[in-house]
């Protein structure tokens, strides 16, 4: 069955249908983040629109990632609907097909759309992540845009004092810093001084700042170049107080991981973020399965409408028990295997319970 011209066809339906979503949630969001950085940059005279759609872009695309299972959902449900309403559906039925054989090209198919998401699609969209942070640092470099967000913050303690050292920017997971300000102590405990820098870089035992000003509290206002300031934070810890797990590469988190582990950092986290992209392919699996309960009923048969609603109450019910499993994981009060699988064990058995109680009584 799977490799006759029926089930190409409707793999090809479905596979349409999720990418018509897919293109359409892209659009409303670059088109929302667009004026929202347009906005932004309102007061930057030197930036062009096109590089400040360019920025919008390349940050679209970890947004839609978090949103790819309603994708397939929304995608498997408009697919099943219409081959209903076209009474292709009632045709397969009657030459003998029955409804498991043709919902398995579109169960194939999400396989392969997950697997692909989290092999390629995944460190893609991590990497245009990062190019969005550079290039939005770019356009707020000068101080004269607001910055997105909360500032990122670091406290260090050496032989020289206590440091802390704040930025409004991230690029490379923390290894590098922009819009900083930093706050100096002395080892017995007074304020010794107040920097300003446009940027900083971590690199072995150091900090080192660019086009730097020094406020000294019995000094005058001393402007620099470059300023460097030792500190004992190695690359590991600092990624682990800046990085998300969301922006780390699937192929980078072992190693990642491995790392956090040695350097004393949580890895909790990033734990479920790797485990959440091996459960990837099921979890879309899951959602064809809950699109194909709600969607196979025949439109004669009147109700569709409730079925319909009650499949996207469904999915909704499924994020918030993924979001729930990813708190208690991230809080160390679940492990993050099971947090992972959780919903889509939930959402697959809900599925073909369902769809079972209704082909097969």
């Amino acid at each position: 069955m799977v490799m006759t011209i029926l089930a190409r066809y409707f793999a090809a339906r479905f596979v349409l249908a999720s990418l018509a979503v897919f293109a359409g949630i892209f659009a409303l969001i670059i088109t929302v983040d667009y004026i929202e950085l347009m906005r932004r940059a309102a007061s930057v005279a030197t930036v062009s629109g096109w590089f400040v759609a360019q920025t919008a872009l390349f940050r679209v695309p970890l947004s839609l990632e978090k949103l790819m299972p309603f994708c397939i959902l929304i995608g498997a449900m408009s697919c099943f609907l219409a081959l209903s309403r076209r009474l292709e559906l009632v045709v397969a039925r009657a030459s003998g097909i029955s409804a498991w054989q043709f919902i398995t090209p579109a169960l194939l198919s999400a396989l392969v759309l997950g697997t692909l998401a989290t092999t390629v699609y995944n460190p893609v969209s991590a990497e245009m992540q990062e190019r969005s942070k550079g290039m939005e640092t770019k356009i707020f470099a000068g101080g004269n845009a607001p910055a997105e967000g909360a500032n990122f913050w670091i406290n260090q303690v050496t032989d020289d004092g206590q440091t802390v050292i704040s930025a409004a920017r991230s690029q490379d997971q923390g290894l590098k810093l922009t819009g900083l300000t930093v706050f100096r102590f002395d080892p017995s405990g007074p304020f010794k001084e107040r920097i300003e820098a446009q940027e900083a870089t971590l690199e072995p035992g150091r900090w080192v700042f660019k086009k730097v000003r020094r406020y000294g509290v019995d000094n005058p206002l001393a402007e620099e170049e470059t300023f460097t300031l030792p500190t004992t934070l190695t690359a590991a810890q600092v990624r682990g107080s800046f990085s998300t797990p969301e922006t780390v590469p699937f192929w980078q988190l072992p190693d990642y991981i491995k790392s956090s582990e040695k350097s004393g950092q949580a890895t909790a986290g990033y734990r479920l973020q790797y485990h959440k992209l091996l459960a990837r392919p099921f979890l879309l699996a899951a959602m064809v399965l809950l699109a194909a309960a709600v969607s196979l009923r025949f439109f004669r048969f009147g109700g569709v409408q409730k079925m319909v609603l009650s499949g996207v109450a469904a999915g909704f019910l499924l994020y918030v028990l993924s979001k729930v499993t990813e708190d208690l994981s991230k809080a160390e009060l679940m492990h993050p295997l099971a947090a992972a699988w959780l919903p889509v064990c939930v959402g697959g058995l809900s599925g073909f319970l369902a769809l079972l109680y209704q082909e097969d009584g």
